[in-house]
This record gives C-alpha cells, sequence and structure tokens, in this order.
C-alpha cells in the first residue's frame, strides 16, 4: 500500500496503516449510509420519511443513536478534559443520565407518542399555541448552531489537528462537509440505522485507549496491570476519585458537592434528554412506544459506562502528560501512546463520534425550522418540496457553524463546562414549561411566556450579582423560582378560550416488566458507584 502519512504534516503521527483504516471506514460508512436509507420503487420522498424515519426505528438502532447523537467530540474531549482538571466528579453528568433517561422513557415518551409530537416546539403548540413554539423554535436554533454544532465541530476539529497536525480551518470543513453528504440523502434513518455500527466502534476505541493509559501505568499489558494503574492513579491523585466534592475543592463551582445529586443537575439533565429535539427525535421515531422505552433503557446502560470510555483517559493523563497547558488535550495526548492500527481505529471513533453528533444536529435543525416554522408558513409545499427545505437548512447550518467555531471557542480551557453554563441560563424555563404543560391543565400561554422570559433574565441577573456562585445551584434556584413565578401568572392570567390540543386520555404509564427490572438495575448500579466513590 502507499504511504499515505507523507502527505500529512510533519506532526502528524499517523501512520499509513491508521490512515487507511480511517479511509476504508469512512468509505463503508457513507455507503452504509445511503444503503440503509434507500427508499422501495416507487416511495415518494416524504417529510415524516426523512426527518423521523417514517416510525420505523427498532429500539438496538434508538439506543444506539441516542448515545452516538450524546457522545462526541464534546463529551469525549471535554469531559477527559473535565477529568484531567476536576477528576471522576464530572462523572455525574453521565451516571445522572443514565436515571434521567429511565424517567424520561416512563413519564415523558408516553405523552408525546400518545399525541403524535414530531418536534418539542410542535408540542408546545399543542399545548400553548403558535406563539410559544415560534419562540422556542427561534431558540433552539439558536442555540443548536451557534452552540452545539459549533462545539462539535470545534472540538472535533482540535483532536484531529492534534492527531494529524492538519490546520484547524480544513479540518472544520472537512468534517462538517462530510456529516452533511452523509446525512443530507436520508435524514434521520441514515445516521439512526448506521449508528450502532458508531457506538459499537466508539465503545470499543474508548475500551482501548482506557485500557492501554491504565496498563502503561500499572506497568503490565494484562488485567493486572489495568487493575494496578487505576490503584496507582487513585493514590496519587486521591482528591480525583471523590464524585462529591467537598466547599474547599477549587471545582466546587463547576460540580458543588451534594447538589450534583439533588439540585440543578436534575433539571439539565431532564432538559436535555426530555425536551431537546436533539435527543428525543431518535424516541419519537420508534415503531410503537414499548419500542422507544427497549431503547431509552438500553441507552442508560451505555451511559453507565461512559464514564470508562471519557472521563478515565483524561485522569490517566494526570501522569502520563502531567504538564498540559489545556485540559481539552488531554484525550489526544492519550491517543499518541497507542501503536500503529490501534490509533487508527481509536481515530476514526473519535472522528465518526464527531461526524455522527454533527449529522444528527444537522438532521434536527432541519427538522425544526422545516416542520415549525416553513411548513406553518407555506402550507402548500408538497412532501417533496419540505426535504428540499431541510437540505438547504443543513448546508446553512454547517456553513455558519464552520465559521463561528473557532472565534466562539478557540480560547476556552473547559469547553465542556461553559457549554453546560451557558445552556443552564435556559434549561429552568423549559423543564417548568414541559412538565407543567403536560400534568397541570390551569398552566396558561401567559405562564409558559413568563417561565421562559423570567428564567433567562432571573439567570442572568443572578450570574451578574454573584459570578462566583456555583452556576448548577443558580439552575436549582431558579428552576423553584421560574415554577412559582409560572403558577402565578397562570393564576393571574388564565388562557381566554381554551388553547391546548394535548390529551391525556389514554396516555397510560404503565411499564412492561423487562423495563422495570432494568430501571431497578439502573438505580442498584448507580448507588453502588456513589457509594464507592463518595
Amino acid at each position: 500500500m502507499p504511504d499515505l502519512a507523507q502527505y500529512l504534516p510533519s506532526a502528524n503521527f499517523l501512520k499509513s496503516l491508521d490512515i487507511w483504516i480511517v479511509l476504508f471506514y469512512a468509505v463503508s460508512i457513507f455507503v452504509l449510509a445511503q444503503v440503509v436509507s434507500r427508499r422501495k420503487a416507487g416511495e415518494e420522498a416524504s417529510s415524516k420519511g426523512y426527518f423521523l424515519a417514517g416510525n420505523t426505528l427498532p429500539w438496538w438502532a434508538i439506543g444506539a443513536s441516542l448515545i452516538a447523537a450524546n457522545i462526541s467530540a464534546e463529551q469525549i474531549i471535554g469531559m477527559s478534559g473535565s477529568g484531567y482538571r476536576i477528576g471522576l466528579a464530572i462523572a455525574s453528568y453521565e451516571w445522572m443520565a443514565a436515571i434521567t433517561l429511565i424517567i424520561v422513557g416512563k413519564y415523558f415518551l408516553p405523552v408525546f407518542l400518545k399525541n403524535g409530537v414530531m418536534t418539542m416546539p410542535g408540542f408546545l403548540q399543542q399545548r400553548f399555541g403558535p406563539s410559544v413554539k415560534y419562540l422556542m423554535a427561534i431558540f433552539w436554533l439558536i442555540l443548536y448552531v451557534f452552540v452545539n454544532l459549533t462545539s462539535i465541530l470545534w472540538l472535533g476539529g482540535t483532536a484531529v489537528t492534534t492527531v494529524t497536525g492538519i490546520d484547524p480551518v480544513p479540518v472544520l470543513i472537512a468534517l462538517g462537509v462530510f456529516a452533511l453528504l452523509y446525512q443530507i440523502s436520508g435524514g434521520l434513518k441514515a445516521v439512526a440505522m448506521t449508528d450502532i455500527v458508531q457506538v459499537t466502534l466508539l465503545v470499543m476505541g474508548g475500551l482501548i485507549i482506557a485500557g492501554i493509559t491504565l496498563t502503561q501505568i500499572g506497568g503490565q499489558a494484562n488485567i493486572t496491570g489495568f487493575a494496578d494503574g487505576f490503584n496507582k492513579l487513585r493514590a496519587n491523585f486521591p482528591e480525583h476519585f471523590h464524585m462529591i466534592l467537598d466547599k474547599s475543592s477549587p471545582f466546587y463551582k463547576d460540580l458543588p458537592g451534594i447538589a450534583v445529586l439533588v439540585g440543578g443537575m436534575w433539571i439539565m439533565n431532564i432538559s436535555y434528554w426530555g425536551f431537546n429535539q436533539y435527543i428525543i427525535q431518535r424516541a419519537l421515531a420508534a415503531k410503537s412506544l414499548q419500542e422507544a422505552q427497549k431503547g431509552i433503557a438500553f441507552a442508560a446502560y451505555l451511559k453507565l459506562l461512559m464514564p470508562l470510555i471519557v472521563v478515565v483517559p483524561g485522569m490517566a493523563a494526570l501522569l502520563l502528560a502531567p504538564n498540559l497547558e489545556v485540559a481539552d488535550h488531554a484525550y489526544p495526548e492519550m491517543m499518541k501512546l497507542l501503536p500503529s492500527g490501534l490509533l487508527g481505529l481509536v481515530f476514526v471513533a473519535l472522528t465518526f463520534a464527531v461526524i455522527s453528533s454533527t449529522a444528527s444536529k444537522i438532521n434536527s435543525i432541519a427538522t425544526i425550522f422545516t416542520i415549525d416554522i416553513i411548513q406553518p408558513l407555506k402550507p402548500e409545499l408538497t412532501e417533496k418540496s419540505l426535504v428540499t427545505v431541510g437540505r438547504i437548512v443543513s448546508v446553512i447550518a454547517v456553513a455558519i457553524a464552520i465559521a463561528v467555531a473557532q472565534p466562539l471557542l478557540g480560547k476556552t480551557d473547559q469547553a465542556f463546562q461553559f457549554i453546560q453554563n451557558f445552556t443552564g441560563y435556559f434549561t429552568p424555563g423549559i423543564v417548568v414549561i414541559f412538565a407543567l404543560g403536560m400534568f397541570w391543565k390551569r398552566c396558561s400561554t401567559a405562564g409558559a411566556f413568563a417561565a421562559i422570559l423570567g428564567g433567562v433574565l432571573i439567570s442572568a441577573i443572578w450570574s451578574y450579582l454573584q459570578p462566583d456562585y456555583p452556576f448548577m445551584n443558580r439552575v436549582g434556584w431558579v428552576f423553584v423560582a421560574t415554577t412559582l413565578l409560572c403558577v402565578l401568572v397562570s393564576l393571574v392570567v388564565p388562557n381566554k378560550k381554551p388553547v391546548s390540543t394535548l390529551s391525556l386520555e389514554g396516555v397510560s404509564f404503565k411499564t412492561t416488566t423487562s423495563f422495570n427490572v432494568l430501571a431497578v438495575g439502573v438505580i442498584v448500579i448507580l448507588i453502588a458507584l456513589y457509594t464507592l466513590f463518595w
């Protein structure tokens, strides 16, 4: 085989074998995406088929796609960087998400699927009317393009640049364009049905790098060396192995002690996993409610495994690369320890985690813009035209994200924490309007507006007056204040005429025995983990 490494900069540490692995996988996954999303002879393109995979997704595709959408460079690079700086405590984002997924599957999905919800702004229209829907649709589009999509591309580009030595700008362009081409033909189905391959590779690659870094610390390339490496790391940095940080910790502001278990993290996780189009879209595309719930449970167990893949390598860098100036360089630095071949495999896992998440985000942006904004304004558009609109929006979103990624995130040391802090301004209001909208009939349109705008305003004032206050605690208290505000305004300014078409009639929150057993398993494992690393 030709030596492709000679065409990369001298800073590159990929060998020719690694590059061939990357190219082979890129071609294979692109072809697979086109094959699995191919329409039957005579079948017309439809908006439901493009944006919701025609409601055909099985549980394994839902679970895998949930994780593939979630675990991108933002998680791999960002959480490894936070593991380097903060330690295992950052894993609470992953482990608490597991129980959050169970709650979403049991209490929220039945409402969404029974009412035929396609998008989160669409749910808000059913419950509060078009005004709230348009406000939140525009908000989510701005958030997805300027925060989420840019962070995925920037952090992914950071990793690729570190490994290959290629300038960040062409890397950003290549990642964005490939993700665009990867999903633009087949939509959500192309993404979701190939995500089982992506997640398998992601888990395998993550376990490889965790294993190699710990065995190198332990001094033996076997299970004993793995355990010794973990114990040595814990002995040298005991403060990095506490899930609940003490007030004396310099990172208490990021993860404020017991509030991680009983405070604002719940609000952030429920908003992300329950009311986030980018995530919940996979479950809305399920064959049935039971299939969606099985997929949710599958994803919950994958989340329990994620800290080993995305946090431990960053912690291992404390001994293997102790003088990093930028924490987010921890994971790429650990990749340098891998031999040729394995490096290519892990590099593929990282790169295509970025591409898969980017493709998922692009599809969600196109879904909200097309279904919630364009379709109501242009009801005469055909299904084929709606799909075309979605594709055009996808191209524009990627172009914007590539242009603004470096100016927004180029100087951030821990991008994951930056993103959490920023989204924390909006999550209290989002959780309030969805939760009260589902389960309190008297929640009015005025109350929903008060919750959305009041939540952002209170968060901004709080941050200005107390800039050093832990943002997670702020999220929890703002949620309480926003709930009271929403209830008060709803009672004082009720809807003058019925607005809601949402119905809980016929909605059953009863789940199968297998789902209940899996849910109990998640709780038992979490209790054990927090007891072990308290």
